[in-house]
């Protein structure tokens, strides 16, 4: 009688999970050639370009300019995050309570803009808000202002510009999480006496926490890195943002610098990311988010 090895279906397993992960290699070696090579090449010439040390770090802690554009990087962003996290809610809200056409509607008004490419959702913002723009010009036609309102090449414009841009990643994620709520909570909560008021903040929102944490979070650090939005809507000669100060000191050929304060951006992204793993537990929020809906 002639016995199989006990190992032989184990191996054909392991052999053909092996052959499966070869599907993954080019994934592999494109983020490796495109991601990690060029990091890596960024933060170590940071520490060499032009000279071994931390001078480059040194000399950014030493410039107001370049402190001033990281803490202003940091508020823009925080405002971006928290004015979408309201808006963002409400929309949220609204299409999770409608009716199935009107939500539809109002997803699609939410998803189509996110399809258009950044560039041009930020030239059609600069035609809106100019001097000559729809804004001033219904104004003026309403006899509302004599002049011309200062709307564009401001912080307005940009906080403006970046919730235009970021909304649909705070709505998407609260959306999906409200979806997998039972309503009959919220309505046993009123029927044990609660005032719709109070079931709503003590019943719903605790629930719906998870999608508003992990848009907060997608907001703020796609934030952290918006370069298009200020660089075209806002005020250059004045605040700037960190991406800016990168790209212009990478113009201007000084390598190690530019390297040292895209590093410094990158630290601080993944010190958000960080804090926020450690603190709201991401991997269980990115799950609840975006598989709330059933």
């Amino acid at each position: 009688m002639v016995q199989t090895p006990r190992f032989a279906g184990s191996r054909r397993r392991g052999g053909s999970q092996a052959r499966w992960g070869l599907l993954v290699l080019p994934a592999a070696l494109f983020m490796v050639f495109f991601f990690v090579w060029p990091v890596g090449q960024m933060v170590f010439r940071s520490f060499t370009d032009p000279a071994t040390g931390l001078d480059n770090y040194v000399r950014f802690a030493q410039t107001p300019s370049g402190v001033r554009s990281l803490l202003e990087t940091l508020g823009m962003s925080a405002l971006v995050t928290l004015i979408c996290a309201v808006a963002g809610y409400v929309y949220a809200y609204a299409v999770r309570f409608a009716s199935p056409r009107v939500a539809a509607v109002l997803l699609i008004a939410v998803i189509f803009p996110a399809g258009v490419n950044l560039l041009v959702r930020t030239f059609a913002l600069q035609v809106v808000l100019r001097d000559t723009g729809i804004i001033n010009q219904l104004l003026i036609r309403l006899h509302l202002i004599s002049e011309h309102l200062t709307l564009i090449r401001t912080e307005f414009a940009v906080a403006l510009g970046m919730t235009c841009m970021l909304l649909p990643y705070m709505v998407l994620p609260i959306y999906s999480v409200m979806r997998g709520i039972n309503p009959e909570y919220v309505q046993a909560a009123t029927g044990l006496g609660a005032r719709p008021v109070v079931a709503f903040v003590r019943v719903f929102l605790p629930m719906s926490l998870p999608g508003l944490y992990a848009g907060s979070l997608i907001v703020f650090v796609a934030g952290l890195g918006f370069y298009v939005v200020p660089q075209l809507l806002g005020d250059n000669a004045g605040g700037r943002f960190l991406s800016q100060y990168t790209a212009d000191y990478m113009a201007q050929a000084e390598w190690g610098y530019g390297s040292a304060i895209g590093t410094i951006l990158l630290l601080v992204t993944l010190t958000t990311l960080a804090v926020a793993a450690r603190v709201l537990r991401v991997g269980d929020i990115l799950r609840l988010s975006f598989g709330g809906a059933r």
